[in-house]
């Protein structure tokens, strides 16, 4: 037993409570799971947006390159520089503002009486565009030629600069030299700002990346030297994402400090230093706290000319919009909104959404340096949505690990129960062994004493020869009766007991038992009463009148072994009418009695109340078990009372036959 219970605990028990303590942890992490995944699904359409915005803006610079060359086919670019910004307008509507600009820092357009828009902008923008002085800017730079460019390959422009979601460093260095007029050649070198490395680095280690850079130069070229920018230091993201797994988050680790950084990180220098020896690209630039931005070309046929537009900004959001839309699996769970400098919405996935604090969406990505500080923001359109459904699945996995838990230990217990019972039916098959041995010794000893005391003529009385001739039957009713209940048991635990139901007379057949019975009672001491009905009232029912005086024998057997030193047995029979009409005979005696609580178990097989090899009761622990089957097999049942004054009271109830009595006899 204890090495079973051993194996059980350390090959069943022991795992299931392992996995069990898990599932129970994994329960506090059900809400971190499904914000995760929330988050990384709402921060992939997030990223995609970003990305598509910077493509956009990338495809309307590859087209102002083109308006500019077309405007500029086949006339003068000196005249056509000064009237750009009318020209600009009337052929591309993104622009607000056209110029031109020399490489030495001449502005040629606009001039400073045009129009107040135009006049707005010179006075803004020409000082940083003569190169008379300094700005903060966020600069994109494409140094490929722009004809071979747009003739070979069309998408370079698409990634001369790009957002969050291009992640790909890039390093920018000229293509061909300057004229010797021109200004001294420049190298320009720079990363894009997205690119995670540069996220969070300080602006000393960016200057000396980009110095590095500008001297390496690209594969195969000569170092030239780079202008030193002068790289700010990274901005606080004005956008705090709720969730954890948001763009700076999910791609790279950083400082507690650095978290929130933004990964645009801006350069002060002048226009000139700016483009170097580009072809084209973007400048952005904050005025009055206000976004500019700005797309410029060096002609082909003139590298001398820059020419330049500001853009619109509320037509370039108005281009955008069509782009801000959510994937249609989450259309319904999100609402998705591109946010300015100042955290405030420029266009929205869902008409009329209002978040309660836009500067805390769900997740959000930066568009990077063609919109530096704008940002493509998720909000749970349905917020406590999350939370009900982390409870709801925390829940279930707390029932599901509770049911299993509880399974597992009704299966343990069942188990025990199970191996207990085993090992209890083999402590009784065992004591069982040893009372059948016992009770087939003592008879077979006594019969064989006394036969051969009669066999050698020991023995002349008459008186005596007879005393030993009743002993020996009685010994061998005894004998006979064990071996029945033996091979009875047997016949019914394999289901092969077979009875021969007709009607009878119960009174007959327990008056019958009674005559057979008392003899050895009284030979044995025993004050024996019998209460029958009259042979009148016969007492019908439907049985195998062997078997039911098996019943009557077993009953009698048992209380004639129990009744210790008050040998007094009463036989008992009787009619009733309720609660249906049956027959009920009762074997009384004043002997030990059943031990509480063992009313029932003593019809249990192999059971005894008291040990036989202790007590001195003989039995093999199958008398009462054998007589309950058979009365249940005929409709009824034998069930033990205690009885008043001491002693126990045994009866068998048995449903009684819709006959007369007169006619049964009949």
């Amino acid at each position: 037993m204890k090495k079973v219970a051993l194996v059980f605990v350390v090959a069943v028990l022991l795992p299931s409570l392992v996995l069990a303590w898990l599932a129970v942890r994994s329960l506090r992490d059900q809400q971190f799971l499904l914000e995760r995944q929330e988050a990384l699904l709402c921060q992939q359409v997030t990223d995609t947006l970003a990305a598509k915005i910077s493509d956009f803006l990338a495809q309307q610079q590859q087209a102002f390159g083109v308006q500019v060359e077309s405007l500029l086919a086949g006339r003068d670019a000196r005249a056509v520089a000064a009237q750009f910004d009318t020209e600009l307008r009337r052929h591309w509507p993104l622009a607000e503002v056209g110029f031109c600009v020399t490489v030495s820092g001449q502005i040629l357009s606009p001039s400073a009486n045009a129009r107040a828009e135009a006049r707005t902008f010179y006075t803004d923008n020409g000082a940083f565009l003569g190169n008379r002085e300094t700005a903060e800017v966020y600069n994109n730079v494409n140094t490929l030629n722009f004809a071979r460019n747009t003739a070979n390959q069309p998408a370079a422009a698409d990634r001369s600069f790009g957002g969050i979601a291009d992640q790909k460093q890039v390093r920018l260095a000229t293509a061909s030299p300057a004229p010797a007029a021109q200004a001294p050649q420049e190298q320009v070198a720079l990363d894009k700002m997205a690119e995670p490395v540069r996220s969070a680095v300080p602006a000393q280690k960016l200057r000396d990346e980009s110095n590095s850079a500008g001297q390496l130069g690209f594969a195969g070229e000569s170092p030239v030297q780079s202008p030193a920018y002068n790289y700010k230091a990274a901005q606080v993201r004005k956008v705090v994402p709720q969730s954890a797994y948001s763009q700076n988050q999910i791609q790279t680790p950083a400082p507690a400090q650095d978290v929130n950084l933004s990964r645009v990180v801006p350069a002060e220098a002048e226009f000139g230093q700016l483009i170097g020896g580009g072809t084209d690209g973007m400048l952005a630039r904050f005025l009055q706290n206000k976004l500019r931005l700005m797309f410029w070309h060096r002609l082909s046929t003139d590298p001398d000319l820059i020419f330049g537009a500001q853009l619109d900004l509320d037509r370039v959001v108005e281009e955008i919009r069509v782009l801000v839309q959510a994937d249609t699996d989450l259309r319904e769970e999100i609402c998705v909104a591109v946010l300015d400098d100042n955290a405030k919405p420029m266009t929205l996935s869902r008409a009329g959404f209002q978040a309660g604090n836009w500067k805390h969406p769900f997740v959000a990505t930066e568009i990077g340096e063609a919109l530096p500080h704008w940002e493509v923001a998720a909000y749970l359109v349905n917020p406590a949505q999350l939370t009900r459904a982390a409870r709801t699945a925390r829940l279930t996995l707390g029932l599901l690990v509770a049911v299993l838990m509880l399974a597992i230990g009704v299966g343990s217990w069942l188990i025990v129960s199970s191996l207990n019972s085993e090992l209890k039916q083999a402590r009784q098959k065992t004591d069982f062994v040893s009372n059948v041995s016992h009770e087939l010794k003592t008879p077979l000893t006594s019969i064989r004493m006394f036969s051969e005391l009669l066999a050698e003529g020991r023995v002349a009385d008459p008186a005596k020869q007879h005393s030993y001739l009743n002993i020996i039957t009685a010994e061998a009713a005894r004998l006979t009766r064990l071996i029945n209940n033996v091979l009875d048991f047997a016949r019914l635990e394999r289901g092969e007991k077979k009875y021969n139901f007709q009607p009878c007379d119960l009174g007959e057949i327990v008056r019958g038992v009674a005559q057979t019975f008392r003899p050895h009672l009284e030979a044995a001491g025993f004050k024996f009463d019998c209460v029958l009905p009259s042979l009148a009232l016969a007492v019908p029912v439907n049985g195998d009148a062997d078997a039911l005086s098996q019943i009557i024998v077993n009953l009698l057997s048992n209380a004639e072994k129990y009744s210790a030193d008050r040998k007094e047995i009463a036989l008992q029979l009787e009619r009733h009418a309720t609660p249906l009409p049956h027959a009920e005979v009762q074997v009384l005696d004043r002997g030990l009695g059943v031990p509480r609580g063992s009313g029932e178990k003593i019809f249990e097989k192999f059971y005894r109340a008291h040990d036989s090899l202790n007590s001195g009761v003989q039995g093999s622990g199958l008398g009462l078990t054998l007589a309950r089957q058979i009365a249940r097999a005929h409709g009824g049942d034998v069930v033990y009372e205690p009885r008043e004054g001491g002693g126990s009271c045994f009866m068998l109830r048995l449903p009684l036959m819709q006959i007369e009595a007169t006619e049964r006899h009949r």
